[in-house]
């Protein structure tokens, strides 16, 4: 198997800069927008739900940085899936990522219309949706190397909205803002902070780990790295910089509002400011939300079609996707995509006031069932030690919590059994595939006793 490579177009990088991209990928609507849902499921425990959070996903990055580094491949946990299991094992991860990531656009695109129609209500969601989604292909034909650019500056946007909040909110509380009463919202015991008790929080677990879904773009990106060893490195600053962010801006939220003002449909940090009356706030953060959703959904995008085209090239799907043409993307990959993008129109116009967070939950689910598929494949290929295998344990315990959790809230319930939808038929066709990879292999069997000797003799 070749190992990964970098065109000559494609300037490789070093890791603060694939840590920045990072956070570029990473912070959108499901930090932005979702965190809400948390915060309302389970009140100021939010921030032990980012915590958990944080804690799996770094256990999940640490891996995948150590695989990348260790042997930096294109297809990045497809790749090590397949090498420690077998073909099946990368055909079944490679397919349920790319599930993932369509979903994940689905989520990102709606998230987009509904932040969208504060300035513009009567507009239907799939208007805005069929825009953002064909600004977002514009960003995938620019290559790697555009990609690359276009995700530095929306980090920069990004992460400048959220100083920006953190800034307004301390002038606030201090007192250099007001407006709106003094009041802090400052649980006083056990039963306000966690305010739906232990089953709140554990149903919340799976919008913290959302907000961390993206760290795999890290491992896709480790080939360009000048130095492949700082693949750790750049994964670690870049997860402490966003659990960093997180905590002190859903903190002040948290602080800001009451509980029970936190909808699903506006962001948390818009709602928190509202008592200081500030105009032009929530028209300057709505607008930095929107890069960052749109910033996630290209990153996406990219992933996706970047995905199935390793897929074509290790035969885990047609050639025809991998075939280039006079596009920086091969078009067939990129023409699969823009039908993903289609059905996630579509779904939009027809469930409205439900898909986001059905969405939401299948993709942040479909992304979790594919870190499981990292920590499995990890000690398969690299050697542990002790400490390593108790954190891969600790990695295994908070997902599978984090997926439990769906089932004990009505809303996220109907994301559960939509995941299961998709690993069953990308299961289905795995069995297909498996039954035709046999009668090619025995296809491929030399019949003579000669050759089966000379064989034998080669592997000595």
């Amino acid at each position: 198997m070749k190992k990964a490579t970098c065109g000559p177009d494609e300037k490789m990088m070093a890791w603060w800069q694939l840590s920045l991209v990072g956070v570029g990928c990473i912070i959108g609507t499901g930090f932005f927008l979702a965190s809400g849902i948390a915060i309302r499921l389970t009140g100021s425990s939010v921030l032990l739900v980012f915590i958990v959070a944080a804690i799996g996903t770094y256990v999940v990055g640490e891996a995948l940085g150590k695989l990348a580094a260790h042997d930096p491949q294109k297809g990045s946990f497809r790749t090590y899936a397949k090498k420690a299991f077998g073909r099946w094992a990368g055909f079944g991860s490679g397919w349920v990522y790319w599930s993932s990531e369509i979903l994940i656009v689905g989520s990102q695109l709606t998230a987009l219309s509904i932040f969208t129609r504060f300035w513009f209500p009567n507009i239907p969601i799939w208007i805005f949706a069929s825009i953002y989604a064909v600004l977002g292909i514009i960003v995938v034909l620019l290559g790697a190397s555009g990609f690359e650019k276009a995700e530095n500056i929306f980090a920069i946007t990004k992460v400048s909205a959220i100083l920006m909040f953190i800034l307004l909110a301390l002038a606030g509380i201090i007192g250099w803002i007001h407006g709106g009463g003094e009041k802090l919202y400052i649980p006083n015991n056990t039963n306000e902070f966690f305010k739906a008790g232990l089953i709140g929080f554990w149903s919340a677990l799976i919008f913290g780990f959302y907000a961390f879904g993206g760290i795999e773009i890290m491992g896709m990106m480790t080939p360009r790295l000048r130095k492949k060893d700082d693949a750790r490195k750049a994964n670690s600053v870049m997860l402490l910089m966003l659990t960093s962010i997180y905590l002190v801006s859903v903190g002040l939220a948290v602080l800001l509002a009451a509980n029970n003002r936190f909808t699903p449909d506006e962001s948390p940090f818009v709602v928190a400011m509202d008592r200081y009356g500030l105009a032009f706030f929530p028209h300057v953060f709505n607008g930095a939300i929107i890069v960052a959703g749109f910033s996630t959904m290209t990153a996406s995008l990219f992933a996706v079609t970047n995905m199935l085209v390793t897929l074509s090239e290790d035969g885990d799907a047609p050639k025809i996707f991998s075939r280039k043409g006079k596009l920086k993307v091969p078009p067939f990959a990129l023409f699969l995509t823009i039908c993903g993008l289609i059905a996630s129109i579509v779904t939009g116009l027809l469930m409205p006031d439900t898909v986001y967070e059905y969405i939401t939950t299948a993709a942040g689910l479909m992304l979790l069932y594919n870190w499981i598929f990292v920590l499995f494949a990890y000690p398969r290929i690299l050697e542990l030690t002790t400490w390593e295998k108790v954190k891969q344990w600790i990695g295994f315990l908070l997902i599978l919590l984090a997926v439990s959790g769906t089932l004990w809230e009505k809303a996220s319930r109907p994301g559960f059994f939509i995941s299961l939808i998709f690993i069953a038929v990308i299961g289905l066709v795995l069995l297909i595939m498996q039954h035709r990879w046999k009668k090619e292999d025995k296809n491929k069997e030399p019949k003579s006793p000669h050759m089966w000797e000379h064989l034998e003799f080669a592997k000595k």
